[in-house]
């Protein structure tokens, strides 16, 4: 990699875009809704049940001007932009959101929160997970809180992630899809239980869209 695009990833002028379509958010509490997705390469958390492994090493995704990110998502009839992973945190986000703001979209932001903060957002949905333990940070910026759950420990694992969460968020507990028939019915007695929770479904993977 050349200097002045390693400087250019450094500043967030560059980005390693790993895909970037138009289609519905499947997850959480803006599910069923049209937005264009960015996924931005790189990751260091390792879930073992992440279904884009390949976005994990951002040497295999081209660095990409935000500006051009910016003439695709022209292209589309569209207001929201969903920046996700990969981890998206990695990067320096200033400058694409400025630049999406700008041209009055609305940026909505999927993260693990083991990074800081960067970006302008106006909606933070943070999704911890266990391989590797958030900022604390993040929680005071979330506007939803999503945790996967592949087993029954998760559910307490979660209550323990709410610590430090600002009093606005919103509360999902996801089954791992791979186990959704087994934990499924284990989230359900638990939000019966606390009613603050609320249960996220993947709908776009029942409804077989990217």
């Amino acid at each position: 990699m050349d200097k002045s695009t390693k400087s250019a990833l450094e500043n967030g002028e560059m980005l390693p875009l790993m895909e970037a379509f138009y289609s519905i958010q499947g997850e959480g509490f803006f599910a069923g809704t049209a937005a264009y997705f960015l996924r931005i390469g790189g990751c260091d958390v390792g879930c073992h049940w992440c279904d884009v492994k390949e976005s994990w090493d951002s040497t295999l995704h081209s660095p990409t001007l935000v500006t051009d990110i910016l003439k695709d998502i022209k292209k589309y009839n569209v207001d929201t932009v969903v920046i996700t992973g990969g981890e998206p945190l990695m990067w320096n986000l200033d400058n694409l959101t400025n630049l999406l703001k700008a041209n009055n979209y609305k940026t909505h932001l999927e993260t693990s929160g083991t990074h800081p903060l960067s970006g302008s957002f106006d909606w933070i949905c943070f999704s911890p997970k266990k391989m590797q333990s958030p900022l604390n940070d993040i929680k005071l910026f979330a506007n939803e809180l999503k945790v996967i759950v592949s087993n029954k420990h998760d559910l307490i694992w979660a209550k323990e992630q709410c610590i430090g969460i600002n009093n606005k968020c919103k509360l999902y507990l996801q089954p791992e899809w791979s186990k959704k028939d087994i934990v499924l019915p284990m989230i359900i007695e638990f939000v019966q239980e606390n009613k603050e929770w609320c249960i996220s479904l993947q709908s776009h993977k029942y409804m077989n869209i990217p």
